[in-house]
C-alpha cells in the first residue's frame, strides 16, 4: 500500500483538508462529553452554578468571609469586584483569576457555612469556640482577636486539609446558591438558562461533526477516485507496453482482475483509510489526554481494555491472515476457468463437456467460498469480542467511579464523562479493527498491482532512437537471426538470413510448428531477436522507436481481431482521418464490400466485442481491409486467408498484387496455391531455412518444399503453374 502512496500527491491539498476537517470533528467529539459532565454536575447538581465564584454578594456576606482569609486573599478579592451599594459585583475577569478565586473563596464560605448552619455539628463547633448558644456566629467571630482568630481559621482548615477539592466547591456552590437566593435570584431560571445554553453548544457542535463528517466522506470518495484512476492508467498504459513475454508471465484473467478488482479494493481501502484510519489516532490520543484531566485513578481499565484487543486481534488474523492473502489468487483462478468456459462454450457443447466444465467452475467456486467463509467466519468473532470489552471496561468504571463519587472525589458528570472518553478511546480501536480485515486483503492487492507496475519491460525503447533514411523504404531484412522463447532451452529459429525490398512479395511457408509466426512476431517486435538482427528501412528494429516502427507496418494476425464499434470504425482502426471514399476501396481489396453492402446499416453495422457476430471468413476479410486502409510501406499477413474459399481468395491475391505492388508484402501461408507467384519463398522445417527462392527454383532444389507442394496439388497443377 505505501508504495501506491505516491498517487495521492496531485489530492495533496484534498488530503490536508481532510485532516483539518478529521481535527474539527475530532474536537467536537471530544468536547460533547465535557459538557454532559457540566449539564449534570452543574446544570442540575449545582442549579447552574459553575463554582464558588458568585458574580454579585451582600456586603455583609463578603465581610463575614474575610474574617477567614488573608489579608492577601482580601486583596486579590476585593480587587475582582465592585462596590454597587449594599452589593459586591463581580467584574469582567479571566479563566485564570476566576480558579484562583474560587481556591480563595472555597474553605471561608464551607467554614462560614458550618458556623450558620442549624445543626449538631454546628453547635458542637460553637461551643467548642467558645461561642454561647443563640449568639451570632459570624459577629462573635468578628470580635475575636486577631490573633485568636487566625489560630481557630488556622484549626478548622486543618479538618478541611484532607478533604476533596471538588467537595469543598460543592460546598461554596451551596453557600453561592444560598447567597442568590437571599438576594432574590431565581435559581430555577438560572438552571434553566445555563443547562439551554450548554445544550444549544452541544447541538452545535453535532451538526460541526455532522457537517464534517459529510464533507470528509465526499472528499475522501473524490481523493479514492482520482487515485483509482491513476492507478488504472497506469497499469493500462504499462500493459499496453508488455512485450509478449510479459503476457505471457501474467494470464489475461490475472491481468483484468488486477486492473479492476484489485484496483477497486485499494480504492476502497483509501477511503475508508481518511474517514477511519486517520481519525482513529485523533479521536484515541484526545480521548486518553481528556481522560487524564478527568480523573487518572482509573485509567488502568482503559489499559485493561486495550490489552485485551491487542490480544483478540492479534490471534484472529494470526488465523485469518494467510487466507487474506489467498483469497486474490482463488479470484484470479475463478476469473480464468470463467473465462475459458465463455470463450469456449461452442467447443464445450460440440464435445458434450457441460458436465466437466461444471465441475471445473464448482471445483474454483468452491474453494473461493470456503476461503472467504473461513476469513468471514474468522472476523465474526471480532465484533461480539470488542462489545464484550466495551460492556465490561462501562461495568468497570461505574464500579470504581460510584467509590470515588461516594468518597467525594468524583463528581457523577465526571464518571459519565469518563464513560463516553473511555467509549471513544474502544471505539478508536474498534475502527482500526474494521479497517484491519479490509487492509491485508487491499494490501495483497496492492501488491499485485506493484508487481505489475514494477515489471521491467523486455523491449526497451532506444534512447536515441535513429530514423530511416528516406532513399531506403519497405525493405525488411534478416541477417543470421536466431530466436528462442524466455525461459526455453531450444532456439525456436536458427540462422535465418533473408531480404525482401520494396514492391516484393515474400512468402514463409513450412510445416506446423516449423517458426513461421515466431519469424513473423520479430518484425514488429513483439520478441526481441536472441542472435543477429532484424532490420527495417536499412535500421535494426531495436534502435528504431516501436511506434515508428509499427507505424510502417500493416499486421494482420492468424487470428483476426476485430472490435466493437461499426464495420467503418474496424476499417479506420489504424488510420481514421481517411476518407469514405478509401474506406470503400480498402474493403473492396479484401473482397468485403459486397457482404458490407448487404447489412442493412452498411459501413455503420455493429460489430460486437471480438467480432463475435461476423463469420470467421468475413473477420479476416475486415482485418485486411483494416491493414489495406492504413496504406502502410510493408504488408505483413500472417496466415491470414485461411478462412476464405479458394474463389475469394484468388479475387483477393490478385486484388492485393495491384494494390500493393509499392509496397513490401510478406506473406505466412499454408497453402501452396496462395504464394505460387510470390518473388520470393522462404521455406521454413523445425525453425532452420529449408531453401529460399522462386517456385520453380524451389521445386528443383529444396526436398521439404517440393513435398509440400505435392501434398496440396496434382501433377497436372504443378505442371501447369
Amino acid at each position: 500500500m505505501i508504495k501506491l502512496m505516491k498517487y495521492l500527491k496531485k489530492s495533496a491539498g484534498y488530503v490536508a483538508l481532510i485532516i483539518a476537517l478529521l481535527f474539527l470533528q475530532a474536537y467536537c467529539d471530544l468536547s460533547l462529553p465535557d459538557y454532559t459532565s457540566k449539564i449534570v454536575n452543574i446544570g442540575i447538581q449545582q442549579k447552574g452554578i459553575e463554582d464558588g465564584v458568585p458574580e454579585k454578594i451582600r456586603k455583609t456576606s463578603m465581610d463575614g468571609l474575610e474574617l477567614f482569609m488573608s489579608q492577601e486573599d482580601i486583596s486579590q478579592l476585593e480587587t475582582a469586584y465592585t462596590e454597587d451599594g449594599e452589593l459586591y459585583v463581580l467584574k469582567d475577569i479571566d479563566k485564570d483569576t476566576r480558579a484562583s478565586l474560587n481556591e480563595i473563596l472555597g474553605k471561608p464560605m464551607l467554614m462560614l457555612g458550618g458556623l450558620t448552619m442549624e445543626n449538631e455539628a454546628s453547635g458542637e463547633m460553637l461551643a467548642q469556640m467558645g461561642i454561647p448558644e443563640g449568639a451570632d456566629p459570624v459577629e462573635a467571630v468578628a470580635q475575636m482577636p486577631e490573633d485568636a482568630r487566625a489560630q481557630m481559621t488556622e484549626s478548622m482548615g486543618e479538618k478541611f486539609r484532607d478533604m476533596p477539592d471538588s467537595m469543598i466547591t460543592q460546598a461554596a456552590v451551596s453557600y453561592v446558591q444560598a447567597e442568590y437566593e437571599a438576594l432574590g435570584e431565581d435559581i430555577d431560571e438560572l438552571q434553566m438558562k445555563y443547562i439551554g445554553e450548554a445544550g444549544l453548544k452541544m447541538i452545535l457542535m453535532a451538526l460541526l461533526i455532522m457537517a464534517a463528517s459529510i464533507s470528509v466522506v465526499f472528499l475522501s470518495a473524490k481523493v479514492a477516485a482520482s487515485l483509482g484512476h491513476d492507478i488504472r492508467g497506469d497499469i493500462y498504459r504499462k500493459v499496453i507496453g508488455f512485450s509478449s513475454n510479459e503476457y505471457n508471465k501474467f494470464s489475461t484473467a490475472s491481468l483484468i482482475t488486477r486492473s479492476t478488482n484489485d484496483v477497486q479494493q485499494v480504492q476502497m481501502t483509501m477511503a475508508m483509510m481518511f474517514r477511519i484510519v486517520l481519525y482513529a489516532p485523533i479521536i484515541g490520543i484526545g480521548g486518553v489526554l481528556r481522560v487524564l484531566e478527568t480523573d487518572s485513578s482509573m485509567t488502568w481499565i482503559l489499559g485493561v481494555g486495550v490489552v485485551l484487543i491487542l490480544v483478540i486481534i492479534g490471534l484472529l488474523f494470526s488465523i485469518a491472515m494467510p487466507r487474506f492473502t489467498k483469497l486474490q489468487t482463488l479470484i484470479d483462478r475463478l476469473n480464468l476457468v470463467t473465462r475459458e468456459i465463455l470463450t469456449g462454450i461452442p467447443v464445450i457443447r460440440a464435445f458434450s463437456r457441460e458436465k466437466h466444465e461444471e465441475d471445473r467452475f464448482e471445483d474454483a467456486n468452491k474453494v473461493l467460498t470456503k476461503t472467504n467463509l473461513f476469513v468471514n467466519r474468522c472476523m465474526t468473532f471480532m465484533m461480539p469480542s470488542m462489545m464484550l470489552i466495551m460492556n465490561g471496561i462501562s461495568v468497570l468504571i461505574v464500579y470504581n467511579g460510584s467509590y470515588a463519587v461516594d468518597a467525594g472525589n468524583m463528581q457523577v458528570g465526571d464518571m459519565m464523562a469518563f464513560i463516553q472518553y473511555a467509549m471513544q478511546i474502544i471505539m478508536a480501536f474498534l475502527m482500526i479493527t474494521a479497517m484491519s480485515i479490509m487492509l491485508p486483503r487491499a494490501n495483497v492487492a496492492a501488491m499485485r498491482i506493484v508487481e505489475i507496475l514494477e515489471t521491467e519491460n523486455s523491449l526497451k525503447e532506444p534512447e536515441d532512437p535513429i530514423h530511416p533514411s528516406e532513399e531506403v523504404k519497405g525493405t525488411v531484412e534478416f541477417d543470421h537471426v536466431s530466436f528462442a522463447y524466455p525461459d526455453a532451452g531450444e532456439n525456436v529459429l536458427t540462422d535465418i538470413s533473408f531480404k525482401a525490398e520494396k514492391g516484393q512479395t515474400l512468402a514463409v511457408i513450412g510445416s506446423t510448428g516449423s517458426g513461421k509466426s515466431s519469424l513473423i512476431n520479430l518484425i514488429p517486435r513483439f520478441y526481441d531477436v536472441t542472435q543477429g538482427c532484424v532490420r527495417v528501412d536499412g535500421v535494426d528494429v531495436r534502435e528504431m522507436s516501436q511506434k515508428e516502427l509499427r507505424d510502417c507496418l500493416g499486421y494482420v494476425p492468424q487470428k483476426g481481431v476485430l472490435f466493437s464499434g461499426t464495420i467503418d470504425s474496424n476499417i479506420r482502426y489504424g488510420k481514421t482521418d481517411i476518407s469514405e471514399e478509401q474506406v470503400k476501396k480498402a474493403a473492396m481489396v479484401a473482397q468485403a464490400q459486397d457482404f458490407i453492402e448487404e447489412k442493412p446499416h452498411g459501413y455503420e453495422s455493429p460489430v460486437a466485442q471480438g467480432g463475435t457476430n461476423v463469420s470467421g471468413g468475413q473477420k479476416q476479410r475486415l482485418s485486411i481491409a483494416r491493414a489495406v486502409a492504413k496504406d502502410p510501406e510493408i504488408f505483413i499477413f500472417d496466415d491470414s486467408f485461411s478462412a476464405l474459399d479458394f474463389k475469394t481468395d484468388k479475387a483477393l491475391r490478385k486484388a492485393l498484387k495491384e494494390h500493393t505492388k509499392n509496397a513490401t508484402t510478406i506473406i505466412v501461408a499454408q497453402r501452396i496455391s496462395t504464394i505460387l507467384n510470390a518473388d520470393q519463398i522462404l521455406v521454413l522445417d523445425d525453425g532452420k531455412m529449408a531453401g529460399l527462392g522462386t517456385h520453380r527454383e524451389l521445386m528443383e532444389n529444396c526436398e521439404v518444399y517440393r513435398q509440400i507442394a505435392m501434398s496440396q496439388l496434382s501433377e497436372e497443377e504443378l505442371a501447369n503453374e
